[in-house]
């Protein structure tokens, strides 16, 4: 093999991948987990301009503005930072969900492919219709997976199943026994 080919074999796309892994599908929730800081954020970019209508001053109107921006930018800023940072990978062993909230407080949750029993997904409702988004429901051996506001679910379970398929696991099928576990 060539030095080349060793360094691209080599890639991690995340902290935790492991050596013989390879990534085969990365997804996040819609960006419509945002929406409180992205109406708190204009709010407050609202409010920012109310005391030029007190004193009609260009200074005030533009010093109240700045203000406004960058108490809109720090307000969404953490919603965006959960929104970013949260992530589903779907590796050829694993599905991984890395969950951010705020700065300080991520979680890993670490299943392995042939665990999962069930892939269904739910769009319930005007807004998740209108705005394509919904809930992934993954039944596994440990317990239930329910993955909420996630971006087009329908293309997402269709290509769950699609790696699952690829890599010879039957789904909805009673898990196998080995000849010892039968005797």
């Amino acid at each position: 093999m060539s030095k080349k080919e060793t360094d691209s074999s080599q890639k991690k796309y995340f902290e935790d991948q492991l050596d013989d892994e390879e990534v085969l599908y990365v997804f996040r929730k819609h960006p419509i987990v945002m929406r409180k800081g992205l109406v708190l954020g204009l709010l407050a970019l609202l409010l920012s301009v109310v005391p030029s209508l007190v004193k009609p001053e260009y200074y005030i109107l533009f010093g109240g503005l700045g203000i406004g921006l960058v108490l809109c930018f720090l307000i969404l800023l953490p919603a965006w930072i959960t929104w970013y940072f949260s992530v589903y990978i779907v590796t050829d062993k694993r599905l991984l969900q890395i969950s951010q909230k705020g700065l300080w407080n991520k979680s890993v949750v670490d299943i392995a492919l042939n665990q999962i029993q069930m892939v269904n997904y739910q769009i319930a409702g005007f807004n998740e219709t209108v705005l394509g988004f919904g809930t992934i429901k993954m039944q596994t051996f440990v317990g239930d997976l329910v993955i909420h506001e996630v971006h087009h679910p329908e293309k997402i379970q269709r290509k769950i199943l699609e790696i699952l398929r690829e890599k010879g696991i039957i789904i909805n099928s009673p898990p196998q026994l080995n000849e010892a576990d039968e005797a």
